[in-house]
């Protein structure tokens, strides 16, 4: 009989715990509510008309706006958020793999498209022998730089380079142009001292150049630079993030924002 009750008791025992262990572990989205993170200024407003959007099919969605670029991811994996919308597929791989994170991007949104900006030609076709071009020194933004002069038809970057290519990796270069890598925060205030130059789209607006009437060449709607929405991963089927998705990919979304921004925002879906 003692055993009978010892094992009664070990086997309430597991019960309870496995009770308790699945109560902790669930952790699915409400289904009517999402808190998004995005940083503060175009990201936030595009969310504000997806919040109108998504609000008509029965979404509520919280928006919390960061200043910062590396706290949405933080807020994200703290689990202070849903979601987050405001960083590219190399950014986000970048702090998977320096921080371990299991995130995953569920959804592209916009592009943010670098540019070639110039005080000085109205055409990339007006580039001389020996000009020089600047382009952002870090290495995410140096290697997009890179590949927006590749696009251009102004370099050609080694077989393979990929995302390590740095301007070592030229294989190309008919017209010997010159090369100046700065910090991407300062290349539209030093434009006057280059023939032209590559900058985000972020940079050139705090310089007052549109991207979409300055530029003298715009990086293309395949770049892998575009934006996406990013959750936990073991939240990617959730119902609240399909709708939020959804909403964000509406024509009434991508309206406003043609509207909106007038080509220094581009669309992706």
């Amino acid at each position: 009989m003692k055993k009978v009750v010892q094992g009664l008791a070990a086997g309430l025992l597991v019960l309870a715990l496995a009770a308790c262990g699945s109560s902790e572990t669930s952790t699915a989205i409400s289904e009517d509510k999402i808190v998004v993170g995005v940083t503060s200024g175009l990201h936030e407003e595009i969310l504000e008309k997806v919040k109108e959007v998504a609000a008509k099919d029965g979404l509520n969605v919280e928006i919390k706006a960061f200043s910062d670029f590396q706290m949405p991811n933080i807020a994200l994996v703290e689990k202070e958020i849903d979601a987050n919308s405001y960083q590219t597929i190399p950014f986000l791989e970048t702090y998977k793999s320096e921080h371990g994170a299991d995130l995953t991007h569920v959804g592209e949104t916009v592009l943010n498209p670098m540019g070639v900006y110039s005080h000085k030609i109205k055409s990339l076709d007006e580039l001389k022998e020996g000009d020089t071009l600047g382009l952002p020194s870090d290495p995410t933004n140096s290697v997009r730089a890179l590949l927006v002069f590749q696009s251009a038809g102004l370099i050609k970057l080694k077989d393979g380079v990929g995302d390590e290519a740095t301007v070592l990796d030229i294989a190309e270069n008919p017209k010997n142009l010159k090369f100046v890598e700065l910090d991407a925060a300062q290349i539209a205030k030093q434009l006057d001292d280059l023939t032209a130059a590559a900058i985000n789209t972020s940079y050139a607006i705090k310089n007052n150049l549109q991207p979409g009437k300055d530029s003298i060449y715009l990086e293309q709607k395949d770049s892998k630079h575009h934006n996406v929405i990013v959750v936990r991963t073991e939240n990617k089927d959730d119902v609240a993030v399909q709708k939020l998705v959804k909403a964000y990919q509406s024509d009434e979304v991508k309206t406003f924002i043609e509207e909106r921004f007038e080509g220094s925002v581009i669309p992706v879906w």
